[in-house]
């Protein structure tokens, strides 16, 4: 399972670019690596994690924007269409456990 971020966020003022910095600076913290510039994904275990680890996101989201969460299979995740580019040489595939206790 993964987790997809995807978020259209302001940077208009100094303030602004601030949150975008430390929002994105979260998201790597809670293991999101970045898919392209506004798209963080991040590898689960289960949906039960995405539902989690979706609410945590939320508590440090910026209040300003527009930011999505989208969970998806691996098997959607890999049935992905590259249109133009080229895919990763490197998989994606570092996660670290999650617990909730």
């Amino acid at each position: 399972m993964r987790l997809m971020i995807m978020f259209d966020l302001p940077t208009l003022t100094s303030q602004d670019r601030r949150n975008y910095r430390q929002f994105m600076k979260k998201l790597r913290l809670d293991g999101f690596t970045k898919m392209q510039e506004s798209i963080y994904t991040c590898v689960l275990i289960d949906a039960t994690s995405a539902k989690f680890l979706t609410n945590k996101v939320e508590l440090y989201a910026p209040s300003k924007g527009l930011i999505q969460a989208l969970p998806i299979t691996e098997k959607q995740y890999e049935a992905m269409r590259y249109l133009t580019g080229k895919k990763k040489d490197t998989p994606d595939r570092r996660f670290e456990r999650l617990v909730v206790i």
